[in-house]
């Protein structure tokens, strides 16, 4: 009698110290960082070579649910649909009968979860076979260990990928944060200012980096281009094709003629090959100069920009569609007007006239020109300061929606 109580008490210790040993393994594991791939071959020899169990399955939430481990199991495990057939699962269940076949074929769930959204499922098969092994030492009172097991493995792996994606994240905001630098250099630095006109402009981009664009060009003492565009879409690829977008204008204003049409024919080729049909830019340019005062432009499918005395306002509003949008543009309207003294031309891009406030209505085209009117007398930098503040009292609490973008030009 003695004799069997003292095998059950050893028998118990082994137990104890097995799950111990068991523990502080994968704990070393875990502390030491090893990788995801040395902590699954750990797990699958505790549960195959120390409990006995030759066939089990383990599903993992990451992105979408993946099968991480398929041991003795010759079956297609992917056929199961863990939220079909596991979510119903809330404890460990000895599997007695389901409608699924491959469900069938094991005897045992354990669902493992974190406030009780479900992050893994093990599927195990063997429960009565291996029960009355030594090495399985009582299979089903071990379930409750393998759950505890279970859990610190894939909450390990987890956090692995957490810690890659944080790495990742923090790499990309870094990349990003280069790119916005990068960004700004590809903007007029110094706009002028003197006795014949004034130039400001302000740009947010709702991210990082943005698809508008505008820019100021000096041809020689009398003659200027200044331009706006936007690109459709946005983030990173919008950023690079409007940036192969400007050099391109730079390109074609140094090296070839002059003529706008020809200026909008070659770009729109220039979208088209990079774009390859999925992004189009909506671009404004005006030549003006100062010696006849003549300005002329076409508008690619831009907002119309403004051009104002201060007291009436008129869009500059022929041209063509937007760039990119096919591959030969079927018809280019240019226009040429004569500017009065004094006039101010404003350029700004949708982010301007479609941001919305809380109740949903847009901020649009008049109220912009209302604002030009009340601070026309001022500079061109305190009136875009003051209209990018109003835009700000409008919008409230509500982030941006798109890159928003002002230029203005005063000509006097």
């Amino acid at each position: 009698m003695k004799e069997a109580i003292i095998q059950e008490l050893e028998k118990k210790l082994a137990i104890k110290d097995f799950k111990l040993n068991s523990l502080l393994e994968i704990t070393n594991s875990i502390n030491t960082n090893q990788s995801i791939d040395q902590l699954l071959r750990i797990y699958e020899f505790i549960l195959k070579e120390q409990l006995g169990f030759t066939k089990f399955i383990l599903f993992l939430k990451q992105e979408e649910w993946q099968l991480l481990l398929k041991t003795g199991f010759k079956g297609r495990a992917r056929e199961l649909q863990v939220e079909r057939d596991l979510y119903r699962f809330q404890d460990i269940t000895v599997i007695e009968s389901s409608p699924s076949d491959l469900l069938n074929e094991f005897d045992v769930v354990i669902p493992i979860k974190h406030k009780e959204k479900p992050l893994a499922f093990l599927l195990i098969q063997g429960i009565e076979e291996e029960e009355s092994k030594t090495k399985n030492h009582g299979a089903i009172s071990n379930l409750s260990f393998i759950q505890t097991l279970t859990n610190i493995i894939v909450v390990a792996i987890e956090n692995k990928r957490m810690a890659k994606l944080s790495i990742k994240q923090e790499r990309i905001k870094k990349e990003l944060e280069v790119a916005s630098e990068m960004q700004k250099l590809l903007f007029p630095q110094d706009l002028p200012s003197d006795k014949r006109i004034d130039l400001a402009a302000t740009y947010i981009a709702r991210h990082e980096v943005g698809g508008d664009y505008y820019d100021f060009i000096p041809l020689n003492e009398h003659e200027f281009i200044i331009c706006i565009a936007d690109v459709s879409g946005k983030g990173i690829s919008a950023a690079l094709l409007m940036a192969n977008f400007q050099a391109t204008i730079r390109t074609l204003l140094n090296f070839q003629r002059l003529e706008l049409e020809f200026l909008i024919e070659e770009l729109n080729k220039k979208v088209m090959s990079s774009a390859k049909g999925e992004k189009f830019i909506t671009f404004f340019v005006a030549l003006y100069n100062s010696k006849t005062r003549k300005l002329k432009y076409i508008n690619a499918g831009h907002n119309y920009p403004i051009l104002t005395n201060g007291k009436t306002a008129q869009f500059l509003n022929k041209g063509c569609i937007g760039l990119g949008m096919l591959d030969e543009i079927p018809f280019i309207e240019p226009d040429e007007l004569t500017v009065p003294t004094n006039s101010t031309l404003v350029l700004y891009t949708d982010g301007v006239v479609e941001l919305q406030n809380k109740e949903g209505e847009y901020f649009e085209t008049d109220r912009l020109i209302k604002l030009v009117h009340s601070f026309y007398p001022l500079k061109m930098e305190d009136m875009n300061n003051l209209i990018f503040s109003k835009l700000d009292e409008w919008r409230g609490e509500q982030n941006l929606v798109d890159d928003t973008a002002i230029f203005s030009c005063r000509i006097f």
